[in-house]
């Protein structure tokens, strides 16, 4: 029988842990290298947050895997028994630009399904947390369940790339989402934004490509709350591939599938 509780109570002092390591290089000097393109940045922080957890988790839980941003976990074609999917810096643009609105993000799942979720907004201290089952906290405060709402009312995640000229989607088709919604904001982090949706700063979210690690622990926590994650075709999010991603309160993600993303070709 796995104790959940005992993962979650290691799992979030290695979160802490790691936080403090990166709080404390914010005055030494970063190695910055990019990955797929010139703005897909990695540092040696990335690095060595991602090599912390790998070697915190395989001491502790020999038979865990971990699927990690950086490489230096598994290679997974499959989700059997329990697996970690780690993000060490969501935001890395923000952490080198900003050394802020970037987070640690981490979902643990079993044989594919969602077990416990850690955002951590490093420079705030703001640790988002659930394990499945048991509601979802902000520190020790218990965030209430997600209420309807709808596009008027809402303000919606969106990186202005999809509504501007750009190879992946015609910037007309969520153009009208941008301008019936009450507002739009970009904070540049998937787990951020998934986290905001989390404690009400922000109702939904929506972007065109998305790695798992990015969304692997926002997912557990919206759907904790009772809020939607689907891809923008409505259809399951897959934690082995790419994804576009739409995460939503309730009634909030279906008006927007029916009179917003109907059309896309996503």
């Amino acid at each position: 029988m796995t104790n959940w509780s005992e993962i979650d109570t290691y799992a979030k002092a290695w979160v802490k842990e790691a936080g403090v390591n990166i709080r404390n290089s914010f005055s030494k000097t970063l190695t910055i290298m990019t990955k797929s393109s010139a703005n897909d940045l990695v540092t040696d922080i990335d690095q060595g947050t991602e090599q912390f957890f790998i070697k915190k988790i395989k001491e502790k839980y020999p038979d865990h895997r971990i699927l990690g941003e950086e490489g230096f976990g598994d290679q997974l074609n499959n989700l059997d028994g329990i697996v970690w999917i780690i993000d060490p810096i969501d935001g890395t643009m923000n952490f080198v630009h900003q050394q802020r609105n970037f987070a640690i993000s981490i979902g643990i799942y079993e044989n594919g399904e969602g077990k416990i979720g850690l955002i951590y907004d490093v420079v705030h201290d703001e640790l988002y947390h659930a394990i499945k089952g048991h509601g979802v906290f902000m520190n020790e405060l218990e965030l209430p369940p997600l209420k309807e709402t709808e596009v008027s009312k809402a303000v919606i995640g969106l990186n202005a790339t999809w509504v501007t000229e750009n190879k992946r989607i015609d910037p007309s088709l969520l153009a009208p989402l941008v301008k019936n919604a009450r507002g739009t904001r970009s904070y540049g982090s998937a787990a951020i934004e998934m986290a905001y949706i989390a404690s009400g700063r922000v109702d939904a979210y929506i972007t065109l490509r998305l790695a798992p690690w990015d969304f692997a622990a926002g997912v557990i926590l919206i759907e904790e709350l009772g809020g939607i994650a689907t891809t923008l075709k409505g259809e399951p999010l897959n934690l082995l591939e790419n994804n576009s991603v739409f995460v939503s309160k309730p009634g909030l993600h279906q008006e927007i599938m029916k009179e917003y993303l109907k059309d896309g070709n996503w």
